[in-house]
């Protein structure tokens, strides 16, 4: 048996310091961040910044027949990689919870509370900072309590200007008002929000089409009116406000965030099975944006409306008798509005041809269909 050599003692002291993590720092972070997270407590939260755990008083759900609690969770994917290229960090957080929290309006339910997480390979305070500011202001904007988070420091896991963010949300809906595809009929008229740009979503394809057009961040893009960077970092509409309009006012059936999959694979997602909704493609126009990655990267339509918003953010199914009603409720808070299409039986015929595809069975839930028609407006 071979003898082994017993492991020798450091010559200088190891500490937490000097393997990268730096609680100062964090520290730091916090005093920076907690004014604008204390804006978004109002008097249903219990407890100041700082505890171990975050409390809101929900004692209000006793007056709920049966409250149901609704939960989503989300990042903002590779978008965080050109934030980090340009050194801006204060839009990202608006992307994130535009991704978490109108997940949860589109059941039906009232957000209650959001709590973040961040990971970086190295603690900057002021960025940190600025990157829980943008989630704070949106928050407010919705008035959405930001609850708690975390901040993590991971040396030798991420480099040192690198970071990721993800958040979580809560929220209540009563049982019987619980939105989706039980509700939806025939003759249901879908009526698009417009998004604000690319939102959260498709950024690996976006960044991918940029390096093979050898197009900068910097550059500046007449069709855009901006540079790269400034069109890419646009934040996430914010559609909570709305959607809560017009399930007050109207008798909104379902609603459908239109994420990662494009248009037709949300859309899908809402629809019973038996039915199918018509998408026309030329009922708008699509932002320059879109046609710009596609043009640059040779992409295929097919590519495109299956992976980016193509300018549609959210999607409300109402009665055909209350769409003009509801266009004017989405145009009142500030953003465009117009009938995409309609619902109908779906007989089993219809099949793709040139200017028709069909989208079935998407994000593995056996529901309707969505038939994309026409051609797009550029």
């Amino acid at each position: 048996m071979s003898d082994t050599t017993p492991p020798q003692a450091s010559s200088s002291p190891v500490t937490y310091s000097s393997a990268g993590v730096d609680t100062e720092a964090g520290d730091k972070a916090v005093e920076l961040m907690k004014e604008a997270v204390r804006a978004t407590h109002g008097t249903l939260v219990v407890g100041g910044v700082g505890g171990f755990a975050g409390m809101v008083d929900v004692s209000a759900l006793k007056d709920y027949r049966r409250p149901l609690l609704a939960t989503s969770t989300d990042g903002v994917g590779t978008k965080v990689a050109i934030a980090q290229a340009l050194d801006i960090h204060h839009t990202i957080g608006q992307d994130l919870v535009g991704m978490v929290v109108d997940d949860i309006v589109v059941v039906g339910a009232k957000p209650l509370l959001m709590t973040d997480y961040i990971a970086t390979g190295k603690v900057v305070p002021e960025r940190i900072a600025d990157i829980v500011r943008g989630i704070a202001e949106a928050c407010a904007a919705i008035g959405v309590p930001l609850l708690g988070g975390e901040t993590a420091e991971h040396p030798g896991l991420l480099e040192a200007g690198e970071y990721d963010v993800a958040g979580a949300a809560t929220g209540v809906v009563e049982a019987d008002a619980v939105l989706g595809a039980d509700r939806v009929r025939e003759g249901d008229v879908a009526i698009a929000m417009a998004s604000s740009g690319l939102h959260s979503n498709g950024y690996s394809l976006v960044r991918r089409v940029l390096e093979v057009a050898g197009l900068g961040l910097d550059a500046h893009v007449a069709e855009l009116g901006r540079t790269v960077g400034e069109e890419l970092l646009e934040p996430t509409r914010l559609y909570t406000t709305v959607c809560l309009d017009l399930i007050a006012e109207l008798d909104v059936h379902a609603f459908t965030h239109v994420t990662g999959g494009g248009l037709a694979a949300n859309l899908a997602r809402v629809l019973p099975a038996g039915l199918v909704a018509t998408v026309d493609r030329g009922s708008w126009t699509v932002p320059p944006v879109f046609d710009l990655v596609r043009r640059l990267g040779a992409v295929p339509w097919h590519d495109v409306e299956n992976t980016l918003n193509l300018g549609v953010g959210m999607v409300a199914l109402v009665p055909a008798d209350q769409a003009d009603a509801a266009m004017a409720t989405v145009r009142a808070c500030g953003m465009d509005s117009w009938v995409l299409g309609a619902v109908r039986a779906d007989t089993g015929e219809l099949a793709a041809d040139a200017d028709r595809d069909l989208v079935r069975g998407t994000k593995g839930v056996h529901a309707g269909a969505v038939e994309l028609t026409g051609r797009y407006r550029i």
